[in-house]
């Protein structure tokens, strides 16, 4: 059969709650950035998908799959084992002109603290303990028209409040911009050009760059990451520009509003590079850098970051009934703040305490049979942060962020306030050592569901996760009053240094 004959299209595509009608499958290719993926669509089988970088999709012309996709990037290998990538093979809900996608991520987490208001603190992946918790619902997807393209995806779960209280930059002017935004995952267009092995300029809000985890948890190795990825940003907003100089290299520049921030904090945009280098399918090298000005009132206050990761597939035997598959990660993050009060890497009484960042984590996976349907992941990681201006703020009555929500004990009215009534402190000179271990086992019976079932052991050298009593109030109710003139005055957030969890995810993707 001749491949322009008309056919159509295998599955529906979705973007929001809208079905899209099946389209015609020509020879017409188009160029779309997204996820780090090469779908091809040719005769009649369904779409194929090879891994590339992260960020870079191409649609190859049926004709021209087995000539032309050795030169286009990453197209020399099979990128699905790799942490924080798409392990998908086929995308189900696609078309012509839209690839829908559909994120479904449900967990419940047990801590050894049992705290009594069920509220999880250092993390923007569980938010909840006790319960049934739905992290994230996101529908949307992607377009595609020649070299035009756009991507939007909505999110809904605690995952739209978690990550983003983290960012005080809306708090800058008027409009609620967390509120504006906090519903898009990602919300970007550009436009892809066709010089060397690709050129792509986007606009808009996306995935952060920095970090080896996914946004996205059915995408890694394990469900609740160590603190260098948590710690660290989830989304940008800004632009893009993408070149694939080579198919084994790509080199990123990045202009954004900031770190993880919606709005800018000072007048001074930020700027971001990334190289990702792949020169073998069982080999990785990450390369990403960060320069801005991010901190409220300090405009002559620097930061800078830089991590880096390597991921090595050091085994692989599709055919074994045991082991088939075996790979590891190692991620080193370095970074510091310097400028109105804070001085790097070094204390000094002219210029202000240390105010730095020094982070990193190992994995190591297994995969099991020759479908691979079972994995096991181990890892661990730590975090030194003094001047706490990376470590995820504590929420609740120890919250140093606006946003606390309690009842006013004089008017007996629900009141936000701009800080919990004991904070934990932000202030320049604090200290913050934090590690962790952690053990993960994965059922993928399908390349659209994993069920993973996570020990994860946290520690720091501070108080600072959520402890038997909460950080609510004495029966973990908001509408409980407590604080000065209320019936609990001396009531203070339960912080502890120590936190056992035993997480059980439930992750669909389409």
């Amino acid at each position: 059969m001749n491949t322009t004959t008309n056919r159509t299209a295998l599955g529906l595509a979705f973007l929001l709650t809208a079905p899209l009608l099946a389209q015609e499958v020509t020879t017409n290719s188009s160029v779309l950035d997204k996820v780090g993926l090469i779908i091809s669509q040719g005769q009649s089988v369904a779409p194929k998908i090879i891994m590339t970088g992260k960020g870079s999709l191409i649609y190859v012309k049926p004709d021209d799959v087995e000539d032309s996709a050795h030169s286009e990037p990453f197209s020399h290998g099979d990128y699905t084992w790799i942490n924080g990538n798409d392990r998908r093979h086929t995308a189900l809900l696609d078309s012509k002109y839209f690839t829908g996608r559909l994120l479904l991520d449900v967990n419940t987490v047990y801590s050894n603290q049992n705290p009594i208001d069920h509220t999880v603190v250092g993390s923007t992946t569980l938010a909840r303990t006790d319960e049934m918790e739905i992290n994230l619902g996101a529908i949307g997807g992607d377009y595609h028209y020649d070299n035009v393209r756009a991507s939007i995806l909505l999110q809904l779960g605690t995952r739209s409040t978690v990550v983003p209280r983290n960012d005080g930059s809306g708090y800058k002017g008027q409009y609620d911009l967390q509120d504006a935004y906090r519903y898009f995952s990602e919300a970007n267009a550009g436009y892809h050009f066709n010089v060397w092995h690709g050129i792509n300029v986007d606009a808009g809000l996306f995935m952060s760059y920095i970090g080896l985890f996914s946004y996205y948890n059915a995408e890694n190795w394990v469900y609740q990451p160590s603190f260098t990825s948590d710690n660290t940003p989830w989304f940008f907003n800004g632009i893009r520009i993408q070149t694939f100089p080579t198919e084994n290299l790509k080199i990123e520049g990045w202009i954004i509003n900031g770190w993880q921030s919606y709005a800018m904090f000072n007048n001074m945009p930020g700027f971001g590079s990334q190289i990702l280098w792949r020169p073998k399918e069982w080999f990785e090298v990450l390369s990403n850098e960060y320069y801005g000005h991010d901190d409220q009132d300090d405009p002559g206050r620097y930061r800078a970051h830089s991590d880096n990761s390597i991921e090595i597939r050091y085994y692989n035997n599709p055919a074994s009934k045991g082991i088939s598959r075996a790979a590891c990660s190692l991620t080193y993050d370095i970074g510091w703040e310097q400028g109105d009060g804070v001085n790097g890497f070094h204390s000094s009484a002219t210029y202000g305490p240390a105010q730095y960042f020094l982070s990193g984590m190992v994995y190591n996976r297994l995969w099991f049979g020759p479908k691979q349907h079972t994995a096991c992941t181990v890892g661990a990681g730590y975090i030194n942060n003094p001047g706490r201006y990376l470590v995820l703020a504590p929420t609740g009555q120890a919250s140093p962020l606006p946003g606390t929500v309690s009842v006013n004990p004089l008017t007996g009215l629900m009141q936000t306030q701009s800080a919990g009534i004991d904070p934990f402190s932000m202030a320049p000179g604090s200290q913050f050592l934090g590690w962790d271990a952690t053990i993960a086992f994965d059922w993928m019976p399908s390349d659209y569901f994993t069920w993973e079932f996570q020990i994860d052991s946290r520690h720091a050298s501070v108080p600072y996760f959520a402890g038997p009593g909460g950080v609510t109030s004495p029966d973990g109710y908001v509408t409980t009053p407590v604080g000065p003139g209320s019936a609990n005055p001396n009531w203070t957030p339960d912080l502890v240094k120590d936190e056992l969890q035993f997480i059980i995810a439930f992750m669909v993707r389409f």
